[in-house]
């Protein structure tokens, strides 16, 4: 069966044909509805159980809203498929957009859409121990010494709130362009979307909008070396490591190791370790390591 989606709102009438046009009796949603959502969903009840929802057909709406014809004129209507499964996740899917992540070779660059989740709500404002190590979320790792730089915030980061940072420059100001191309680790919370998700679910979420967003519109070949379950401090876990290949023009670096671990904090959030450490300058990776090793939750 097929609805309309008039970009704001599903209709309420159904059809058996893909091709067919908008229905004569309206867009009006079913009661209880959210766009965006499918037909019935009720948060925390997987089974649904709305009223007007019939198992393996969706919900059957109780009647229709009369709208006149000519507002269909200025509505930009999508036709869409609605398959009403009961164990869907449905916001992981529109979150990462499909699955991602296997091992092997895996194409990558500028997207056609923004690959990166919204960043919303404010960052911690807590106060840090100042016991030599770097705090960002509810990770922390040893501070790490000479030649990389001193902690520093960063709020530009989509994936990522209260972060804290430390780098080493590889490639100053590489083909004039006044940017540094850098080996770096960081630590902070988790901005994945709107609700929590698995470690697993996150590690995704941020390989994608990392290979998506972070070279320009060169394109990204990947092909991961660890993708597992694991933990920190006695915290559910998830590890992936991936090879990234590049050529960005005046840029001597043609690929990096990225390492991603997202750590389920809490019931409620979760943190991230990411590194990145230039195919160039794989002296670094040794120390990135040793932090990641020395992760603590708190």
């Amino acid at each position: 069966m097929f609805r309309y989606w008039t970009g704001a709102t599903w209709s309420a009438a159904l059809s058996r044909d893909a091709q067919a046009a908008p229905p004569g009796g309206g867009i009006g949603s079913p009661p209880g509805f959210q766009p965006g959502l499918q037909p019935g969903y009720q948060p925390g009840n997987p089974s649904f159980g709305q009223p007007g929802y019939v198992p393996g057909q969706g919900y059957v709406a109780p009647g229709t809203r009369k709208r006149p014809v000519a507002a269909w004129v200025l509505l930009a209507v999508g036709l869409v498929v609605v398959a009403v499964v009961g164990s869907f996740v449905i916001r992981g899917v529109l979150a990462t957009g499909g699955s991602s992540g296997t091992a092997g070779s895996q194409p990558g660059g500028q997207a056609t859409t923004n690959p990166c989740p919204t960043n919303k709500g404010a960052a911690s404002t807590a106060a840090r121990p100042n016991d030599g190590r770097v705090y960002g979320g509810a990770l922390s790792y040893p501070r790490l010494g000479t030649p990389w730089s001193e902690p520093r915030p960063e709020t530009r980061l989509a994936f990522g709130r209260d972060v804290q940072y430390q780098s080493v420059t590889i490639e100053a100001n590489y083909a004039g362009t006044g940017s540094d191309w850098v080996a770096s680790v960081l630590v902070g919370e988790l901005a994945a979307g709107d609700g929590f998700y698995s470690p697993e679910e996150g590690s995704q979420i941020v390989m994608k909008c990392i290979v998506g967003a972070f070279y320009g519109d060169a394109k990204v070949g990947r092909q991961d070396l660890v993708n597992k379950a694991m933990t920190v401090s006695g915290k559910e876990a998830w590890l992936v490591e991936s090879h990234l290949t590049f050529d960005i023009k005046g840029l001597q670096a043609k690929g990096e190791l990225a390492i991603v671990l997202v750590v389920a904090t809490s019931a409620e959030s979760s943190s991230i370790y990411y590194a990145s450490i230039p195919d160039n300058a794989r002296q670094y990776e040794q120390p990135a390591r040793t932090a990641m090793a020395q992760l603590k939750v708190g």
